[in-house]
Formats: structure tokens, C-alpha cells, sequence
């Protein structure tokens, strides 16, 4: 029997059958598919490396020490912060200053300082606004008393509202500090302990910057802080404020405050990091020094008695309903949080800030008087009969590291300047050494 003799593969040289090695024909597409999967792959790495989607690195040089924290959301761009007084929100608006200036955004700024401030917003406040055709901008925060039809008009639709508060018996003390000098019900009583005593005898609520003396916080949000303190009175601004606000934060739980924050923000840990700007010191004199604070210049008065502080939370009773209601909900939000998860927060924070102050602080960090700071650019204003504190930075800093530090020390004024220069390069050059006092019954932020 004679050899089986196969007819000539029509195959052209150099390639294989499929049709005799069907294995191999399997094969060719496998590759081919994992080709294709990495390519793809690649793509979408190199946009997501160059879209928003991408969180704020952290902060140059010696600072990148701790692991970043990857996001899988999108970092909301598009903020409204209502700036309260003497919450910490000077502190606040340094993060969301910084946060806009790395990222190129849009800042609904005022002409001067205050966004028309004490009077109801309206969108004519804003510096540059030209009508209703005018772009949309990206972050409110500047003082202004709250009114959501005329803030609404210039803002993104998807805009997060956000607002802080503190602890009407402490928010009083430090009002009546600051704002002592131009307030008259305050200027008039000469202690907050006299006028605690009888508030009714030395308000006149249709005197300018009154509204300084009662339920700031209830003004600030839009309300009237002399109205009759009913259920119907409450209920009412309570819902306009949850309805509007996405997150109320407390002063007196700043951190958990700002772990909350980032976390509805989509934000980096950088980001949320932060000195305590606008410290101000003013307690009694004792005679000397102490705590390295010359005490001799004058100091206001702000102790209270029991009954003092009593009839003053009465006498500040729309502020001390707003804040009770919102300390549930902010205890309520830490609980869905997960309160070990908050503590491991909390604890990642601090740690990342006492690392940034051993970086950029001199001193340890503690902040100093306004006189022993040689840098004006962030050498804070000095306000009334306080002493607004501020920070010196450490020697021999690389200039990468300088500039990082600065964005995280520089004062409200100064940093609402640079930022005013940058936006509007030619209307007006960016002032480095503001006034150490500055006028309330201008356009001028008072404290």
C-alpha cells in the first residue's frame, strides 16, 4: 500500500492553516483581544490622569510624607459657603481659597471685603457681574447675609450649600470682643456681663451694626434676630435652612466637621488640612505676662455669671434653637458616618496637621502677635481691643515648600487681595500690606 499523498495547501507561504492547526487560529484572537484590552486600558488611565475626576495631589516637597488617599468620585468644584461670624470661618474660607487658586476656579468676590454684608445679598455685590449673560461662577464664600433667589442666580445649579455654627454663649463673648468698638448696643453696655444683665435696655435694633448684639447667626442665614421666638417662627427657618444647606458644621467639632466635609466634598486630605486663622486673644489682664502674651494693653470683658449666661442664651434664643437643632443633625450625620470611622479620621488629620506645622511653623506651631511677624503678606490686621494672632514660618524652606505654607498661613484679607489681583488682573493692584484697622460702615470686612 502506497503512501497517502496530501494536495498542496493553498495557504501562501510563511502563514499557517487554520484549517489544519484550528488551535492556533484560538490563539490569534486571544492575543489579539488582550491587545485591544490594554490599549483601551491606557486610554482611559491617560484621561482620567488628565480630568477632574483626579483629586488634588498632596502638598509638594517634605509634605508628601503621608500615603494619599485615593478617591473613586468626582470632587465637587462648584461651592457656596455662607461665611458666619466667629465661627471659624475664616479658617474655612483659607481651605476653599486655596482649593480654588490650585484649581484655576471662578470666585464670586466682593468689591472690597464683604459681599454687601450687612445688608441682604443681591448679585450686583459681586465684582465684574454684568447681567444675567455673565459665565456662572464656582465658589461664593465671602461675608454676606444670606438670600438664596439672588444667590442662586449666579451659582451652577449643582452647587453644594454649606454653612458652621458655634455655641451661642461662645459666639456672644467673641462678637462682643471684635465688634465692641462699632456695635452700639455692646459699645454702649461697656461689659458683656452688663449688658447680659439687661440686653433689652441697651439694644436698638434699628442702629447700624446692631444686629452684632443679637441672634447673629439667625441674621447671617437671612432672618429677622429681633422676631418673637414661636413654633411656627422656628419651624419655618429650620426648614429654609435644611432645604437649602447640605451640611451644617459645628466650630466647637471643627475636625469631625471637616472630615464630614471632605467626604461630601470628595476631597482630598490636603485639602481639609488647616491652621486656625483670626485667633484672637482677650483675656483679662492679670498683671505681667503669661502664656508669652503681653497682657498689659487693654482686654475686653467678656466673663459671664451663671445668670448671666442664662439670660443671655434667652436673650440669643432664635441662635440657641438653631443650635441645638443642628447639633442632633450633625451627631446624627457622624452616626451614618460610623463613629470608629470618624475617630480614625479625626486621628489621620490631626496627625497630617502636626506634621504640616512642624514643616511650615516656626515656634511649634503656636501662633504669635501680629508685631513679632516680619512677613506681611501674612501678618494679620488687628481688630477693636483684641490681638489677632497669626503664624511665622520656619527658616530655610525650599520655595516650593515656602509657597505651600503660605496658601495654608496667609490671612482672609491678604489672600481675598491675591486672588482679587489674579481674577481681575487690571483693575486694581493686589495690596500686600492692608490697614491695620479696617472701616465696618464701608465695604470693608470689620473682623
Amino acid at each position: 500500500m502506497g503512501l497517502l499523498i496530501e494536495e498542496p495547501s493553498a495557504t501562501p507561504p510563511g502563514r499557517l492553516s487554520c484549517r489544519r492547526t484550528p488551535w492556533l487560529h484560538w490563539l490569534k484572537w486571544i492575543v489579539l483581544g488582550l491587545l485591544v484590552t490594554g490599549f483601551a486600558r491606557q486610554c482611559i488611565s491617560l484621561y482620567l490622569n488628565n480630568s477632574s475626576l483626579q483629586p488634588v495631589g498632596p502638598l509638594e516637597g517634605p509634605m508628601s510624607v503621608l500615603p494619599r488617599v485615593t478617591e473613586t468620585c468626582r470632587p465637587h468644584t462648584h461651592l457656596m459657603f455662607l461665611k458666619t461670624h466667629k465661627t471659624a470661618s475664616s479658617t474655612v474660607i483659607n481651605m476653599l481659597y486655596r482649593f480654588g487658586e490650585e484649581h484655576g476656579l471662578r470666585f464670586a468676590l466682593p468689591f472690597a471685603y464683604l459681599l454687601g454684608y450687612p445688608f441682604t445679598f443681591n448679585i450686583h455685590r459681586i465684582k465684574g457681574y454684568h447681567g444675567n449673560r455673565a459665565a456662572k461662577y464656582d465658589i461664593m464664600a465671602n461675608h454676606l447675609r444670606f438670600n438664596k433667589d439672588e444667590v442662586q442666580k449666579v451659582l451652577h445649579k449643582d452647587t453644594f450649600y454649606f454653612s458652621i455654627l458655634r455655641e451661642p454663649l461662645s459666639l456672644a463673648k467673641s462678637s462682643f470682643a471684635y465688634f465692641k468698638d462699632i456695635c452700639p448696643t455692646f459699645r454702649k453696655a461697656g461689659s458683656l456681663g452688663a449688658f447680659a444683665d439687661s440686653p433689652g435696655s441697651f439694644h436698638k435694633a434699628h442702629l447700624r451694626n446692631s444686629h452684632y448684639a443679637r441672634n447673629l447667626l439667625w441674621f447671617d442665614f437671612g432672618m429677622d434676630p429681633n422676631a418673637n421666638v414661636t413654633q411656627e417662627q422656628l419651624l419655618k427657618g429650620l426648614a429654609m435652612i435644611r432645604k437649602n444647606f447640605k451640611l451644617i458644621m459645628l466650630s466647637e467639632y471643627f475636625d469631625q466637621s471637616m472630615v464630614l466635609l471632605r467626604h461630601a466634598l470628595c476631597w482630598p486630605l490636603d485639602a481639609v488640612v488647616s491652621f486656625t486663622l483670626n485667633k484672637a486673644h482677650y483675656r483679662q489682664p492679670k498683671g505681667g505676662e503669661e502664656d508669652g502674651f503681653d497682657l498689659r494693653q487693654p482686654v475686653v470683658d467678656v466673663s459671664l455669671t451663671p445668670a448671666q449666661r442664662e439670660k443671655l442664651l434667652e436673650w440669643n434664643a432664635l441662635d440657641w434653637h438653631l443650635y441645638q437643632a443642628f447639633n442632633r443633625s450633625f451627631w446624627e450625620d457622624v452616626r451614618r458616618f460610623g463613629p470608629e470611622r470618624m475617630d480614625q479620621e479625626v486621628a489621620l488629620l490631626r496627625a497630617r496637621r502636626d506634621q504640616l506645622a512642624r514643616v511650615c511653623l516656626r515656634n511649634g506651631g503656636k501662633p504669635v502677635e501680629a508685631q513679632h511677624i516680619g512677613n506681611e503678606d501674612v501678618r494679620p490686621y488687628q481688630c477693636g481691643s483684641v490681638r489677632i494672632l497669626g503664624y511665622e514660618l520656619q527658616p530655610g524652606l525650599d520655595n516650593a515648600t515656602t509657597e505651600a505654607c503660605l496658601r495654608l498661613i496667609r490671612p482672609e484679607v491678604q489672600y481675598k487681595n491675591l486672588l482679587d489681583a489674579k481674577q481681575f488682573p487690571r483693575s486694581q493692584p493686589y495690596v500686600r500690606n492692608p490697614p491695620t484697622k479696617l472701616d465696618v460702615n464701608g465695604e470693608i470686612e470689620p473682623c
